[in-house]
């Protein structure tokens, strides 16, 4: 399998080589995730709490990294990452790290361990500081990113990969309120589940530059089910899905209205939602529309979560 058998002492990789191994680039969401928590508490009067918001945080990406590396482990075991020569790096195709040779599988594998190992008792402090509900939401979190990757579920060769992704990262939004609430509520959920749809559009549109490779070892991507120029509309359905549930949210006073701010970001998902529609079968053209679509979940999520603090300075709801 290439490079994977090549020998490399774990202790021997450099801080640079381990971050990469993560994907830093896409952990950003997560903490966005984490702040539009943390602001929907602070707008119910709660909070915030420094400093377990800050080990909400850090937690949160650490599971986000381990998940990343693990989906690097398992793509260089079935074949995806070797057969992905039309990716479109940083964005698909995993770190590659593995397929240039400057890590084995053996490398990666340690270091999810080694976060996972982490993540687990530093979990349970913070549980035992916030409350119980904590575990179980770090459960499911592991529970999905291992899921995602790993047989036997191997979520994202099942045609569910799009949803574990916006399913956990709505997960991510509730957990960061729970720290500081201390008990489940409605309104994080309700705020959540735009912010989640938009980051599960970040996994439909980097499907298409991978859609080849994935056919090639089973994985059934939404775009490799339904083919490019379906998908693009899906695209857009789960983005104007979002937005209608802002509006639909403040209308039935679920979500505050300062949360409406989110909107701003709708500009950015139509115009990626373009791009993609008409570069949808060359997909070596759609780098700028990914990077629209990562923007757009970030706005939205930053952009909720500035104006939920606002609320929060001016009274609680």
């Amino acid at each position: 399998m290439g490079n994977h058998g090549a020998m490399t002492d774990q202790k021997s990789l450099p801080w640079r080589t381990l971050v990469q191994m993560t994907r830093p680039g896409f952990l950003v969401i997560t903490a966005v995730a984490c702040v539009l928590g943390a602001s929907v508490a602070a707008a119910c009067g709660h909070g915030p709490n420094v400093w377990t918001a800050l080990a909400t945080l850090v937690l949160a990406v650490l599971m986000h990294a381990a998940a990343n590396v693990l989906n690097d482990y398992h793509d260089a075991l079935n074949g995806a990452d070797d057969a992905n020569s039309h990716g479109l790096f940083p964005f698909t195709g995993g770190a590659r790290l593995i397929q240039n040779g400057h890590v084995t599988t053996q490398d990666t594998h340690n270091l999810a361990g080694a976060l996972i190992m982490v993540l687990i008792p530093c979990g349970l402090l913070l549980a035992v500081k916030t409350g119980g509900g904590l575990v179980w939401l770090g459960l499911a979190g592991l529970f999905l990113g291992w899921a995602y990757s790993a047989p036997p579920l191997v979520l994202m060769k099942r045609g569910l990969g799009e949803l574990t992704v916006a399913l956990t990262w709505g997960l991510v939004v509730v957990g960061a309120d729970y720290v500081q609430r201390g008990q489940f509520f409605v309104i994080p959920a309700a705020v959540a589940l735009s912010f989640a749809l938009l980051v599960g559009n970040i996994l439909v549109i980097n499907g298409f530059p991978d859609a080849q490779a994935d056919a090639q070892v089973g994985k059934r991507t939404l775009v490799v089910r339904f083919g490019p120029r379906r998908v693009a509309w899906m695209y857009l359905a789960f983005a104007c899905l979002a937005y209608a549930w802002l509006l639909v949210g403040v209308r039935l006073f679920i979500h505050p209205e300062p949360a409406l701010w989110g909107l701003v970001s709708m500009p950015l998902s139509l115009a990626a939602f373009v791009m993609l529609l008409k570069n949808a079968e060359q997909p070596v053209r759609l780098a700028p529309a990914i990077v629209l679509t990562i923007a757009a979940a970030v706005l939205h999520g930053l952009a909720m979560s500035a104006g939920l603090v606002s609320l929060s300075l001016f009274g609680s709801l």
